[in-house]
């Protein structure tokens, strides 16, 4: 069964942006959700969470529709660090990451209500920070705005910054894994348009 519409229940411009860069056309419909920002539940369960809240709070109101939605937060050691609630925690958080490694977990969740259809996946990505003064510190996150992101920073804006090497997708790191989440669309009935 042929499907018409993409519909990205997100708010995030990178999600946007890497979306449209590899050929789809979409809608964008925020989801009117809270998120779960409760650090003590396991990572992988958090993000997975999150993302299905947000897909079927769309994909309920527009059943013809594959809705996609993700969501991203970074793992220090044990500490899950989502988005910054102001300028000193976004500064502490870049302090703990200094010159270390970290995990990037992206879970996307695909929902089609008309075909009773939903699939959710995540990908995980190792990324090496390099090791920064305080003033390269303070450089950076005035180049960026880095209270809607979680860790506090962005790999795609001046990543080449702060981050030494990434192992595993770079686009999981921005917010969402294309290559995955491309396979995952198919399976929906829905391809790039490359005209």
């Amino acid at each position: 069964m042929a499907v018409s519409r993409l519909i990205l229940a997100s708010s995030s411009p990178r999600r946007f942006d890497l979306l449209k860069e590899a050929g789809f056309n979409f809608e964008v419909i925020m989801p009117d959700v809270e998120e779960n920002e409760d650090g003590s539940i396991p990572i992988r369960k958090l993000t997975e969470m999150n993302a299905r809240l947000k897909a079927e709070a769309v994909a309920s109101h527009h059943p013809d529709a594959v809705v996609v939605a993700a969501d991203t937060l970074v793992l220090l050691g044990d500490r899950v660090l989502t988005k910054p609630v102001d300028r000193a925690e976004a500064r502490q958080m870049l302090e703990s990451l200094n010159g270390s490694s970290h995990q990037v977990f992206t879970a996307v969740t695909l929902v089609n209500c008309g075909q009773g259809r939903e699939r959710c996946f995540d990908v995980v990505t190792d990324v090496h920070f390099k090791r920064l003064t305080g003033d390269e510190m303070t450089a950076y996150h005035e180049k960026i705005n880095p209270m809607d992101k979680a860790g506090a920073y962005a790999a795609q804006e001046h990543g080449a910054d702060i981050i030494e090497r990434i192992e595993g997708s770079m686009t999981n790191v921005i917010g969402l894994p294309m290559d995955e989440v491309t396979c995952a669309l198919t399976e929906f009935g829905v391809k790039p348009n490359y005209n």
